[in-house]
């Protein structure tokens, strides 16, 4: 029998996240071997009046393809995964898998290739700028085990992150996309980091559960050129397969001049991808109530209370500061005390400190006004 929160959940992300309706194609990817959350997705398709199409695919497969693959061939791939999202009108992605690394020692030429001529054309520009998309973790055991968490524990955990009121957590936002249009200079301080970059002009956009689930986080883009600064993230990140912990950024005119992480050659080859690599693409302040401490996985852990990222690579059109590169990573900076503090400031007023935001009209974003 399945479990009735899978079928919720699934609700959710066909009528809250991506607003199926008739005669919609909608591609379901599963990236595993889960089938109830597909099961239950097909269903839920259907009943509104919908046509799902499912992809199913392996990652350790995926590793030994794209190892091998030669240029014509990922051409040739990328044509075919190119034209059937063309024919889609709804993306849903679910990432589980038992191994977040399953993806690492693929050479980085052949990985750069990949990202350059599959991965970029196919979802950072059809699918994301041409269907309404939202990708997923699923609550397995490898999860659990990335959260220190037993199965069970992580699974209500997992649901109510996921299924929190996301039309109450939209109105909240309101005044952070206020302040954020309103404001030319930011300035973010904390151990290893002072860095500073200009916002003004930019469009600010809420994620309130219409593209990534779980979800929590206003974003935007610095003016490319703007830049200037340290910053010492302390969320580790896996990228391509391999865990990057302690990375380290600085910037002379938007541009990351110097690099440093627990593999930095590593590193240096995910940033000399393009030459956007080297460029910030996205900003936002993560603030979900009820998701504290990161599990590696960007998806959770880009929505930590009390957490900013800033993305090398490609900016989204959303808040567009002419950034292009096949690389977005997403990587995260926790202010909480227990993380070492810090500060972000608007112009000159003190936003929030330590985590929690200090101004009046953003406390109904503080894990205070959410508590359980």
């Amino acid at each position: 029998m399945r479990d009735p929160r899978i079928d919720a959940f699934a609700q959710t992300i066909v009528g809250h996240a991506t607003g199926v309706q008739q005669g919609d194609r909608v591609l379901i990817e599963m990236v595993g071997a889960e089938r109830d959350l597909v099961q239950s997705l097909i269903a839920h398709v259907y009943a509104l009046g919908g046509e799902p199409y499912v992809q199913w695919t392996d990652r350790a497969v995926l590793r030994t393809l794209i190892a091998g693959m030669g240029r014509l061939q990922l051409e040739t791939w990328r044509d075919i995964a190119l034209h059937q999202m063309r024919q889609m009108d709804v993306y849903i992605g679910i990432r589980a898998g038992e191994n977040a690394n399953e993806l690492s020692g693929i050479p980085s030429e052949a990985q750069r290739a990949y990202e350059k001529i599959w991965y970029h054309p196919v979802h950072l520009e059809q699918r994301v700028k041409h269907t309404r998309w939202v990708v997923m973790r699923y609550p397995n055991a490898a999860m659990a085990q990335q959260a220190g968490m037993n199965t069970d524990a992580f699974a209500d955990f997992y649901f109510s992150v996921c299924n929190i009121d996301y039309a109450r957590l939209s109105r909240a936002m309101d005044a952070l996309v206020a302040r954020m249009e309103a404001t030319d200079r930011v300035r973010i301080i904390g151990p290893g980091t002072d860095v500073s970059f200009s916002i003004r002009g930019m469009n600010a956009v809420k994620c309130c559960g219409h593209r990534n689930l779980p979800d929590g986080e206003v974003f935007t883009a610095p003016i490319r050129d703007s830049v200037e600064g340290t910053i010492a993230y302390n969320v580790p990140s896996v990228h391509a397969g391999t865990t990057f912990e302690h990375v380290r950024f600085r910037f002379d005119r938007g541009r990351i001049v110097e690099a440093h992480a627990s593999d930095t050659a590593r590193l240096h080859a995910i940033l000399d991808t393009d030459d956007g690599a080297r460029y910030i693409g996205e900003w936002s302040l993560g603030f979900h109530p009820y998701i504290l401490h990161p599990m590696k996985d960007t998806l959770f852990d880009e929505k930590i209370a009390g957490s900013l990222h800033m993305t090398p690579g490609q900016a989204y059109e959303e808040a567009d500061n002419g950034n292009r590169s096949a690389i977005h990573w997403d990587l995260v900076l926790i202010q909480r005390p227990e993380y070492g503090g810090g500060q972000v400031w608007f112009d000159d007023t003190l936003i929030r400190h330590d985590g929690e935001f200090v101004v009046d009209d953003l406390h109904a974003l503080n894990r205070g006004a959410w508590a359980q």
